[in-house]
């Protein structure tokens, strides 16, 4: 078990780097309409009389907490934080200064977005190695709990790691599907989305993303290997690429394999979701191009076989080239080869 003075040397060492990130919505949002996070629970309520609010006037919202990751002003957070309501995101540091902030990238299929302020000499918090995480080591999360009781922490384990979850962001209403993520007991808290999930060393191993209501000790957060691999992907491309394929699928393992009768427990069912309207493979998208129909599965993207813990999207991000990507697909009780060039979606 981990010491007092270990828990608290690594706090001391990575919150001056927590900051609160605050948006500037111009329209007042409606009763009961809910805070921004993943999850379920309504927000408190906030009459606003409408007629008095003059459009020039600003409503300061809390949208959740980040962590600077390069003393020049780039911030790491959730992108279900960010709202098309939002007229201009503000991030406060643990000193009390206050910066714009400016979009600086997104990662919606990770959920991760990077933020720009103006700064120099700023703290920052060291990225660790989610890749070696053990079960059971001890996991901190700092945030702004509520959006409101600044530098929060709360103390528990690694419970659980390559997690996939559907979560529901308040902001849209929209679903998302979120893989390998670190399961932790450790109290993530409303307003504490964005914010680090660290250990003994002070580094970040992950980014507090959801939660799960109505049961206890239940949290989430992004591994930061993906965050690592997004600044690599600005690096090279001066972007984070978002290769779009056109298909909804399911990832398939064993448990669906037996449940199911199906021919392998790996690849990418190609099948729609169960909404009006959706399609399994999207019209006039690469996908429906190449010749990919609903029902197959996807077992191979450029020779390497899809599986939970390396998707498709994931392949796909990873490659050099998106032009004539090779893909190996089973088709009832045949193997097929088909090709598609990528596209890009904005």
């Amino acid at each position: 078990m981990p010491t007092d003075f270990q828990v608290i040397k690594a706090i001391k060492k990575a919150l001056p780097a927590v900051v609160s990130i605050v948006g500037n919505q111009l329209l007042p949002r409606k009763k009961k309409e809910s805070s921004q996070f993943w999850g379920l629970l309504e927000d408190k309520k906030t009459p606003f009389n409408i007629s008095s609010q003059l459009k020039k006037d600003c409503k300061k919202i809390s949208s959740g907490s980040g962590f600077i990751i390069s003393s020049d002003g780039i911030i790491a957070t959730n992108s279900h934080l960010i709202s098309p309501l939002v007229e201009e995101y503000r991030v406060i540091l643990n000193s009390g200064e206050e910066f714009s902030a400016k979009i600086l990238a997104t990662d919606f299929i990770n959920d991760l977005v990077l933020l720009k302020i103006e700064g120099k000499g700023l703290p920052v918090i060291g990225l660790g190695d989610s890749e070696r995480l053990e079960l059971g080591q001890t996991a901190i999360a700092i945030g702004t709990a509520l959006g409101e009781f600044q530098n929060s922490v709360s103390v528990g384990v690694v419970s659980g790691l390559s997690r996939f979850i559907s979560a529901k962001s308040m902001i849209s209403g929209k679903i998302s599907k979120l893989r390998g993520l670190i399961q932790t007991d450790a109290a993530v808290n409303p307003g504490n989305s964005g914010g680090p999930l660290i250990n003994l060393n002070g580094q970040a191993i992950g980014i507090n993303t959801a939660l799960v209501f109505g049961a206890e000790n239940i949290g989430f957060a992004i591994p930061v290997n993906h965050l690592k691999e997004d600044l690599l992907e600005i690096k090279k491309y001066g972007k984070i690429r978002k290769p779009y394929l056109g298909v909804r699928y399911l990832l398939l393992n064993s448990n669906l394999k037996q449940r199911n009768s199906l021919p392998v427990d790996y690849g990418a069912l190609v099948i729609s979701e169960d909404l009006p309207d959706d399609k399994a493979v999207i019209p006039d998208s690469p996908a429906e191009k190449a010749g990919i129909k609903e029902f197959d599965i996807i077992l191979k993207c450029q020779n390497q076989e899809i599986t939970e813990k390396m998707p498709l999207e994931e392949i796909l991000k990873r490659l050099d080239n998106l032009k004539e990507v090779k893909f190996e697909i089973l088709r009832k009780d045949k193997r097929l080869f088909l090709r598609a060039t990528i596209e890009e979606r904005e």
